[in-house]
């Protein structure tokens, strides 16, 4: 059985956007609303270079990924071919107008994900 978790109202996401909800361990989720006010949420990591995907721009039920534009499906995270990988996506019910989300899923999906690093791959030795 689901514990359901409150994370923000729908009005908060932008239509178009997304919001980002904080986990004690892991990445954050990122949570979507579409033109039709469908709410999605996937880990806030594209799975070809680890993209914040809550900065992409959102069109019908995907979102671009906002480093190479890789489509991503918002109701699955798969990455649409020719492009392959998967994101972990997250359950996600609205009720009263809030959204809700997955607590025990919050807790332990893909915690071991890390974000992408910018800059040199190794470390300067003297």
């Amino acid at each position: 059985m689901s514990h359901w978790t409150p994370v923000c109202f729908v009005a908060d996401i932008p239509v178009l956007g997304a919001r980002r909800v904080a986990r004690e361990r892991g990445l954050p989720v990122a949570v979507f609303r579409n033109h039709e006010d469908e709410v999605f949420a996937l880990l806030d990591r594209c799975p070809h270079k680890g993209g914040p995907l809550s900065q992409g721009i959102v069109f019908g039920r995907s979102v671009a990924c906002p480093l190479h534009q890789w489509n991503i499906g918002l109701d699955d995270g798969c990455a649409t071919a020719p492009d392959e990988g998967c994101t972990p996506k997250f359950a996600c019910r609205i009720e009263g107008g809030q959204v809700f989300l997955d607590a025990e899923e919050l807790a332990s999906r893909a915690t071991e994900l890390q974000a992408a690093r910018a800059g040199p791959c190794g470390e300067a030795t003297a």
